[in-house]
């Protein structure tokens, strides 16, 4: 190990030297970078800041190798961190050394750095509601004291949405006359448009409704979901959900667990994955080939139509 370890000390970055590390290499570069193009910034600042800043980050480029990525690691795993939480500070870390190597960023001499593999997580979460569990969850919403939250999750139940879109969402973004709602960031970056149905769209009426009658603002720049104490966006709709979802007895369920219901009920129709990945904004087929397994008895129908051909009817 090197004298860097257990990375309890912080190097001087003054001089020459502060040009060759990963911290240098993440304020004057990375993060202007990432707060040009990327809303979520925020998050990796404070990501860094809490994982990288004080342990890999002051280590000079040329003595960063396996065994000290292997040792923060470890660092990372005595946190009792969740395995995925840790893999989304590993795909940090390898995304800035790739970063780093692609600008030419590294001093003479290092030409590639070392890498760390994900950890396993097991098979990906997902958690569908079912008509009856979706009744029940409306039904418990409406009894909560809340002045949004049954609008809100109706909203997510029939646009597919990201919580945070949705939160999010202004006056501005919604084209009532041709049913669209236009998120200006979406989670890779890019802006995405939303096809809104008529249930959806008079949740929105309803919302607007609400906000009437407790005397809040509606107009374009105003928030669809407007906190009426601080007259802008809601932090967090979690502890509402909480409360709701465990009195429906559903205390496995996540707000985004709404999206992978919105994905599902569409399968479970008859819908294409091509669709789903377009209604759902997916940058890749992949991130909506995770739905692929709900549609077996679709998969083997389809093998009749070849079955016809080469047998005949």
């Amino acid at each position: 190990m090197t004298k860097h370890e257990p990375f309890n000390e912080r190097l001087d970055l003054t001089g020459a030297e502060a040009t060759q590390t990963l911290n240098q290499f993440f304020d004057e570069f990375y993060l202007p970078m990432a707060k040009a193009k990327n809303r979520s910034a925020r998050h990796t600042e404070v990501t860094y800041e809490k994982h990288f800043r004080n342990t890999l980050g002051p280590v000079p480029w040329e003595e960063v190798n396996q065994r000290m990525l292997n040792a923060w690691l470890r660092q990372q795993i005595k946190k009792q961190l969740k395995n995925s939480t840790i893999n989304k500070h590993l795909f940090l870390l390898n995304r800035l050394f790739k970063t780093a190597v692609d600008w030419a960023a590294l001093p003479e001499g290092v030409v590639r750095l070392p890498s760390l593999d994900r950890l396993p997580t097991g098979d990906y979460r997902q958690r569908f509601l079912d008509q009856a569990e979706i009744k029940r969850l409306l039904m418990e919403c409406d009894k909560i004291d809340h002045p949004y939250l049954s609008l809100f999750i109706r909203f997510l139940l029939l646009t597919g949405a990201r919580k945070g879109e949705a939160r999010t969402a202004m006056w501005r973004d919604i084209d009532f006359n041709a049913g669209v709602w236009r998120v200006p960031v979406s989670k890779n970056g890019r802006s995405r448009r939303i096809h809104l149905s008529h249930a959806s769209l008079d949740v929105l009426h309803s919302t607007k409704a609400r906000s009437r009658e407790l005397g809040l603002p509606f107009g374009p720049t105003d928030y669809l979901f407007i906190n009426p104490k601080t007259r802008t966006c809601y932090g967090s709709f979690h502890l509402a959900f909480f409360r709701a979802r465990d009195a429906a007895d559903l205390s496995d369920v996540r707000i985004h667990d709404l999206r992978h219901t919105f994905a599902s009920l569409l399968i479970n129709k008859g819908v294409s994955l091509y669709e789903v990945q377009e209604l759902l904004g997916h940058s890749s087929a992949q991130m909506t080939q995770r739905y692929a397994h709900l549609q077996p008895n679709k998969l083997r129908r389809r093998t009749e139509i070849v079955s016809q051909i080469v047998i005949g009817p």
